[in-house]
């Protein structure tokens, strides 16, 4: 299951919490940490405490799911395998290995702060929570992670599956998406850490409750039966476990529409890079443009024109593919083009297909380009 970092508590989070006796901590830990020793699942950055590893494996994570994940994290540590590395390497680079993962802001976070951390601190990774998150893109979930998972430091954390975990485990009856939920997650993830007599590690019990979330208190379809804590679970003995956490009021869905051009001079592909800021900012996709739609003004995500300079003539059509991007359910007609003159389009650019597995494609171009190659 995906990760999300969340906000921090305050202290009138903790009062409010009925937070269990020191006795029944010392016994929920015990069991959690024993089930997940024999459950754990086998996963790359589970084999090292580097924190490097560790580091690239927590910024994957967040809401995106594990099984995805896994390529992503070994192509980027073969190419980037350290952080000398990531800091030296060019955004594009770092771009196209994490090209089809999203949030590219994360990316762009990791290679600002591997650069801070090679001029500033000589390679070396931070010790204190406080080092952590001074770094570009680092909040107290990441910090947590590393800090518990590399160094054994007593740190909580909170991600999507551990508030899940909470929510039922406690009856929080707070929304997802509330600063109230965050706060009461994050006062008990702190209160529940291992104390120094318990004789367990700090990061151990933490990936413990990581792991409950994603393989047995999942969202749709909670295995309670095989939990290690269904006697301790609130939800469970009140018969509300598909309840709670409480949903957060959903966006309304945008239908999108688009058109892709894909043109071609023998074997090269035109593409187009998107502008320097903004969503998707940086990315290479096909010539784009948004269509009229039943949804009113168009979503602003691409223009309702081609960017100056591109002289394309349309083909026949190649296909339909849909997509998603947030809140926008988007529906794509790929259009074979073909160029008329020299495309004096200075974000243009003539991509053989060697190159395209390295480039920064958006997502949506990734699809089309599949669509286009066929089975």
């Amino acid at each position: 299951m995906a990760r999300r970092a969340l906000p921090l508590p305050t202290q009138r989070a903790r009062c409010a919490l009925r937070v269990p006796t020191p006795r029944a901590r010392r016994a929920l830990r015990g069991e959690l940490v024993a089930w997940f020793r024999g459950a754990r699942r086998d996963l790359p950055w589970r084999r090292s405490r580097e924190p490097y590893a560790i580091w690239i494996s927590e910024a994957m994570l967040q809401q995106t799911r594990v099984e995805t994940v896994l390529p992503y994290y070994a192509r980027f540590l073969a190419r980037l395998p350290d952080v000398d590395a990531l800091a030296a390497a060019e955004e594009e680079v770092v771009l196209g290995l994490w090209s089809g993962l999203g949030y590219y802001s994360r990316a762009r976070a990791l290679r600002a702060a591997a650069r801070e951390l090679v001029t500033r601190h000589g390679g070396r990774f931070p010790r204190t929570r406080d080092g952590w998150m001074a770094l570009p893109g680092v909040g107290r979930y990441t910090a947590g992670a590393v800090l518990s998972i590399a160094f054994g430091a007593r740190e909580a954390l909170v991600d999507g599956n551990v508030l899940r975990v909470f929510a039922r485990l406690f009856a929080l009856e707070d929304a997802l998406g509330s600063k109230a939920l965050a706060e009461a997650a994050w006062a008990l993830a702190e209160a529940l850490l291992p104390e120094d007599g318990d004789g367990l590690d700090p990061g151990e019990w933490n990936q413990a409750l990581m792991e409950l979330g994603a393989t047995l208190c999942t969202s749709r379809a909670p295995r309670c039966e095989a939990c290690p804590l269904r006697a301790r679970c609130a939800a469970r003995r009140a018969q509300r476990v598909l309840e709670l956490p409480r949903p957060r009021a959903r966006r309304a869905v945008r239908d999108v529409r688009l058109e892709l051009l894909l043109a071609r001079q023998r074997t090269r592909v035109l593409l187009v890079q998107r502008a320097a800021e903004g969503r998707m900012a940086g990315l290479w996709e096909l010539p784009t443009r948004e269509l009229e739609g039943a949804d009113g003004p168009s979503s602003g995500l691409w223009p309702e024109t081609l960017p100056a300079g591109l002289a394309l003539e349309r083909g026949g059509a190649l296909g339909e593919l849909a997509h998603t991007i947030t809140h926008h359910r988007i529906r794509a007609a790929l259009v074979a083009a073909r160029a008329r003159g020299s495309q004096r389009c200075a974000r243009a650019r003539w991509v053989p297909p060697e190159e395209l597995d390295g480039l920064p494609l958006t997502g949506l171009t990734r699809k089309a380009l599949a669509l286009a190659r066929g089975p």
